[in-house]
Protein backbone atom coordinates (compact mmCIF):
# COMPACT_ATOMS: atom_id res chain seq x y z
CA UNK A 1 0.00 0.00 0.00
CA UNK A 2 1.50 3.32 -0.86
CA UNK A 3 1.62 6.56 1.70
CA UNK A 4 -0.80 9.14 2.22
CA UNK A 5 1.57 11.53 1.14
CA UNK A 6 2.75 10.29 -1.96
CA UNK A 7 -1.19 9.87 -2.55
CA UNK A 8 -1.72 13.20 -1.76
CA UNK A 9 1.09 14.79 -4.50
CA UNK A 10 -0.36 12.44 -6.94
CA UNK A 11 -3.74 14.06 -6.40
CA UNK A 12 -1.67 17.49 -7.05
CA UNK A 13 -0.35 16.07 -9.91
CA UNK A 14 -3.51 14.96 -11.55
CA UNK A 15 -5.74 18.09 -10.55
CA UNK A 16 -2.64 20.05 -12.03
CA UNK A 17 -2.76 18.36 -15.63
CA UNK A 18 -6.21 17.72 -16.48
CA UNK A 19 -9.89 19.27 -16.18
CA UNK A 20 -11.12 16.78 -12.98
CA UNK A 21 -15.22 17.60 -12.66
CA UNK A 22 -16.01 14.68 -10.15
CA UNK A 23 -14.70 12.61 -7.18
CA UNK A 24 -15.60 9.46 -9.39
CA UNK A 25 -13.80 10.58 -11.94
CA UNK A 26 -10.48 11.74 -9.83
CA UNK A 27 -11.09 8.15 -7.80
CA UNK A 28 -10.38 6.32 -11.53
CA UNK A 29 -7.07 8.26 -12.40
CA UNK A 30 -6.12 7.68 -8.82
CA UNK A 31 -6.77 4.05 -9.63
CA UNK A 32 -4.83 4.08 -12.72
CA UNK A 33 -1.88 5.57 -11.03
CA UNK A 34 -1.84 2.64 -8.50
CA UNK A 35 -4.14 4.24 -5.74
CA UNK A 36 -7.22 2.21 -4.15
CA UNK A 37 -9.32 4.28 -2.05
CA UNK A 38 -12.86 5.07 -0.73
CA UNK A 39 -15.30 8.59 -1.86
CA UNK A 40 -14.84 9.63 2.29
CA UNK A 41 -10.74 9.07 2.13
CA UNK A 42 -10.62 11.17 -0.88
CA UNK A 43 -12.90 13.75 0.33
CA UNK A 44 -10.74 13.85 3.50
CA UNK A 45 -8.03 14.31 0.72
CA UNK A 46 -9.22 16.91 -1.17
CA UNK A 47 -9.95 19.27 2.11
CA UNK A 48 -6.77 18.60 3.73
CA UNK A 49 -5.51 20.06 -0.02
CA UNK A 50 -7.88 23.17 0.16
CA UNK A 51 -9.25 21.82 -3.26
CA UNK A 52 -12.28 23.69 -4.50
CA UNK A 53 -14.87 23.74 -7.26
CA UNK A 54 -14.69 26.43 -9.86
CA UNK A 55 -16.07 27.28 -12.94
CA UNK A 56 -13.47 26.97 -15.69
CA UNK A 57 -12.73 29.29 -18.66
CA UNK A 58 -15.14 27.03 -21.14
CA UNK A 59 -17.97 27.54 -17.78
CA UNK A 60 -17.58 23.74 -16.57
CA UNK A 61 -16.84 23.04 -13.35
CA UNK A 62 -13.41 21.55 -12.46
CA UNK A 63 -11.39 20.57 -9.24
CA UNK A 64 -8.56 22.86 -8.48
CA UNK A 65 -5.86 23.25 -6.17
CA UNK A 66 -5.41 26.61 -3.78
CA UNK A 67 -1.84 27.75 -6.21
CA UNK A 68 -4.02 27.99 -9.37
CA UNK A 69 -5.59 31.60 -10.85
CA UNK A 70 -9.04 30.64 -10.85
CA UNK A 71 -8.49 29.37 -7.07
CA UNK A 72 -8.74 32.40 -5.11
CA UNK A 73 -10.89 35.99 -6.05
CA UNK A 74 -8.76 38.32 -7.66
CA UNK A 75 -8.57 41.35 -5.71
CA UNK A 76 -8.22 43.70 -8.53
CA UNK A 77 -11.40 44.22 -9.88
CA UNK A 78 -9.61 45.39 -13.13
CA UNK A 79 -8.09 42.22 -13.99
CA UNK A 80 -11.88 40.52 -12.98
CA UNK A 81 -13.33 43.21 -15.69
CA UNK A 82 -10.68 42.51 -18.47
CA UNK A 83 -10.33 38.50 -17.95
CA UNK A 84 -13.55 37.27 -17.45
CA UNK A 85 -16.47 39.40 -17.62
CA UNK A 86 -15.62 39.77 -21.18
CA UNK A 87 -15.66 35.53 -21.50
CA UNK A 88 -19.07 35.57 -19.31
CA UNK A 89 -21.37 37.57 -20.80
CA UNK A 90 -24.02 36.39 -23.13
CA UNK A 91 -26.90 38.54 -24.11
CA UNK A 92 -28.16 41.58 -22.64
CA UNK A 93 -32.32 42.38 -22.35
CA UNK A 94 -34.12 45.17 -21.34
CA UNK A 95 -37.88 45.30 -19.25
CA UNK A 96 -38.73 48.63 -18.40
CA UNK A 97 -36.36 49.87 -15.94
CA UNK A 98 -34.83 46.61 -15.23
CA UNK A 99 -31.53 45.40 -17.17
CA UNK A 100 -31.24 41.06 -17.77
CA UNK A 101 -27.63 39.67 -18.45
CA UNK A 102 -27.86 36.29 -19.52
CA UNK A 103 -23.99 35.11 -18.78
CA UNK A 104 -21.83 31.49 -18.75
CA UNK A 105 -22.62 29.33 -15.45
CA UNK A 106 -21.02 30.47 -12.49
CA UNK A 107 -20.60 34.05 -13.92
CA UNK A 108 -23.28 35.88 -12.96
CA UNK A 109 -22.22 36.37 -9.32
CA UNK A 110 -18.97 37.89 -9.72
CA UNK A 111 -20.09 40.12 -12.70
CA UNK A 112 -22.51 41.29 -10.19
CA UNK A 113 -19.86 42.06 -7.48
CA UNK A 114 -17.60 43.86 -10.08
CA UNK A 115 -21.24 46.15 -11.08
CA UNK A 116 -21.90 46.89 -7.40
CA UNK A 117 -18.18 47.77 -6.46
CA UNK A 118 -18.25 50.26 -9.41
CA UNK A 119 -21.01 52.25 -7.92
CA UNK A 120 -22.82 52.96 -10.99
CA UNK A 121 -25.47 55.83 -10.11
CA UNK A 122 -27.53 54.93 -13.55
CA UNK A 123 -28.35 51.40 -11.31
CA UNK A 124 -29.74 51.48 -7.76
CA UNK A 125 -28.97 47.60 -7.28
CA UNK A 126 -28.22 44.31 -8.91
CA UNK A 127 -29.05 40.32 -7.82
CA UNK A 128 -27.12 37.92 -9.43
CA UNK A 129 -28.18 34.18 -9.81
CA UNK A 130 -25.75 31.85 -11.49
CA UNK A 131 -26.31 32.47 -15.36
CA UNK A 132 -28.40 35.65 -14.64
CA UNK A 133 -28.02 39.21 -13.55
CA UNK A 134 -31.08 41.45 -12.50
CA UNK A 135 -29.96 45.27 -12.88
CA UNK A 136 -32.28 47.84 -11.61
CA UNK A 137 -32.01 51.12 -13.19
CA UNK A 138 -32.55 54.50 -11.39
CA UNK A 139 -35.43 56.42 -12.19
CA UNK A 140 -35.33 58.58 -15.54
CA UNK A 141 -32.28 56.74 -17.08
CA UNK A 142 -31.72 56.05 -20.65
CA UNK A 143 -31.08 52.45 -21.98
CA UNK A 144 -28.29 54.09 -24.31
CA UNK A 145 -26.59 55.72 -21.03
CA UNK A 146 -26.87 52.63 -18.52
CA UNK A 147 -25.60 50.07 -21.20
CA UNK A 148 -22.48 53.09 -21.74
CA UNK A 149 -21.80 53.24 -18.47
CA UNK A 150 -22.49 49.11 -17.83
CA UNK A 151 -19.39 49.21 -20.75
CA UNK A 152 -17.00 50.19 -17.96
CA UNK A 153 -17.28 46.97 -15.99
CA UNK A 154 -18.00 44.58 -18.73
CA UNK A 155 -15.68 45.57 -21.98
CA UNK A 156 -18.21 43.62 -24.66
CA UNK A 157 -21.45 44.75 -23.51
CA UNK A 158 -23.63 45.71 -26.51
Amino acid sequence: MKNKNSRLEVIKMILSSQEISSQEALLIELDKAGFKLTQATLSRDLKQLKVVKATTASGDYAYMLPGNQTYRRVSDSHLTMTESNRAGLLSVKFSGNILVMHTLPGHASHIAYDIDNAKIDEFIGTIAGDDTIFLVMAENVERKAALKRLAEVVPNIK
